[in-house]
C-alpha cells in the first residue's frame, strides 16, 4: 500500500491542527508554570543566568556594597560596624530538599561585640528546624541572630537550612558600642 505525497501532507496538516488545539489549551497552563518559575527565581535573588552556587556573601545595607568573603580581614578597631557582620551561604550537596549553609561571623576586634543583629531575610522559612536560638524570623524580611546576644569578635555562627531555593540574606541592623 503506498501512501501519496498528498495523503502524508494532509496527515501532517492534521497534526499541525491537533497540536495547536492542545498547545492553545494547555497554553495558559504553561504561562503560569513558566511565570511562576520566573517569580520564584526572581524572589531567590538570582537574577543572572548561570548564577551559581558558590559561597556568597551578602554584607549590605542601603550605603555599603556586598563584600566578598574571601577578602574580608579581621580588623582591629575601636568600634564594630555593619561591615564586620559577614554573612555566606553555600548549597549543600545533598539530594532531595536542597540545604543551604549558612555562616554569620563577627569580623571586629573590638571587646564590645554587636547585638540584636536583625537579616533582611523575605520569606524565610525551612523544612527542617533551624534553632530559633540561633536564627529566627519575626516579620517579613526581619530575622534576628543568636536570639539578639552579643556576637563576640571573631564568634561564627552556622546554621543549615532546607529550601527549593537560597533565601538571599543581607545586613539590617544591629546595637553597636559607640
Amino acid at each position: 500500500m503506498r501512501i501519496s505525497q498528498a495523503s502524508k501532507l494532509r496527515k501532517v496538516s492534521e497534526l499541525g491542527v491537533l497540536l495547536s488545539k492542545h498547545i492553545m489549551s494547555t497554553g495558559l497552563h504553561l504561562f503560569a508554570a513558566n511565570l511562576m518559575v520566573i517569580i520564584s527565581i526572581c524572589n531567590a535573588g538570582f537574577f543572572l543566568p548561570g548564577a551559581s552556587n558558590r559561597l556568597e556573601t551578602h554584607v549590605q545595607d542601603d550605603t555599603t556594597p556586598a563584600v566578598p568573603a574571601l577578602n574580608t580581614k579581621l580588623t582591629a578597631q575601636g568600634v564594630c560596624s555593619n561591615r564586620d557582620i559577614v554573612i555566606s551561604q553555600s548549597r549543600s550537596s545533598t539530594t532531595g530538599i536542597p540545604e543551604f549553609i549558612v555562616q554569620i561571623v563577627n569580623t571586629c576586634m573590638s571587646a564590645c561585640a554587636p547585638s540584636n543583629i536583625h537579616l533582611h531575610c523575605g520569606w524565610f522559612a525551612s523544612a527542617r528546624m533551624v534553632n530559633p536560638r540561633t536564627f529566627k524570623r519575626l516579620s517579613f524580611d526581619d530575622c534576628l541572630v543568636n536570639a539578639g546576644k552579643p556576637l563576640k569578635s571573631s564568634e561564627m555562627l552556622r546554621f543549615t537550612y532546607s529550601n527549593s531555593f537560597m533565601y538571599p540574606l543581607a545586613f539590617k541592623s544591629a546595637s553597636f558600642c559607640s
